[in-house]
C-alpha cells in the first residue's frame, strides 16, 4: 500500500453533509488527512468560481480528521472546532479540489492544525489554520 492509499478498514461511512457535498476521504494517518472533491457547478458562487465556503468546509474537515486519527475503526475520536481561519489565495483551474490537513501541535485535549487546498493541477487555492478540542 502506498503512502497515500487509504486502508479500507479505516474508511468511515460519509456523514450526511459530506455525502451531500460529495467530498471523499482518500488518505488518513497519524497527523494527516486528505479529502478530494470533484468540481461541479453547484460548488460555485455568483461569479461562477469556487465558493469560499467550500474552502472553509474542506479546511475544517481535513484539519479535524488530521487530529483525530486512531488507527482503530472501533475507537472513533471526534473533535469540535474552536477556531478556524481561512486564507483565500488563488482560483481553481483544475477539475478536482484537493484538501490536506496536518496536525501541528497540541496536547491531550486540544490540538492545532493547518490545511492546504489545491487543485489537481497543483494550484494553491487556500490555506487554513485552526484549534480543535477533543470530544470524550
Amino acid at each position: 500500500m502506498s503512502e497515500l492509499e487509504l486502508d479500507p478498514a479505516l474508511v468511515e461511512d460519509p456523514y450526511p453533509f459530506q455525502r451531500h457535498m460529495g467530498f471523499k476521504l482518500v488518505a488518513w494517518k497519524e497527523g494527516y488527512s486528505r479529502f478530494e472533491l470533484p468540481w461541479d457547478d453547484y460548488l460555485g458562487n455568483r461569479y461562477g468560481i469556487l465558493h469560499g465556503g467550500i474552502h472553509g468546509v474542506l479546511c475544517d474537515t481535513v484539519m479535524g480528521f488530521a487530529g483525530c486519527y486512531t488507527g482503530d475503526p472501533e475507537r472513533k475520536q471526534l473533535a469540535m472546532t474552536l477556531s478556524l481561519n481561512v486564507n483565500f489565495i488563488g482560483q481553481l483551474q483544475g477539475k478536482v479540489i484537493i484538501a490536506e490537513g496536518f496536525r501541528i501541535g497540541g496536547g491531550r485535549k486540544t490540538f492545532f492544525a493547518e490545511a492546504k487546498v489545491r487543485d489537481d493541477l497543483g494550484n494553491l487555492l487556500a490555506t487554513g489554520s485552526g484549534a480543535f478540542r477533543m470530544r470524550s
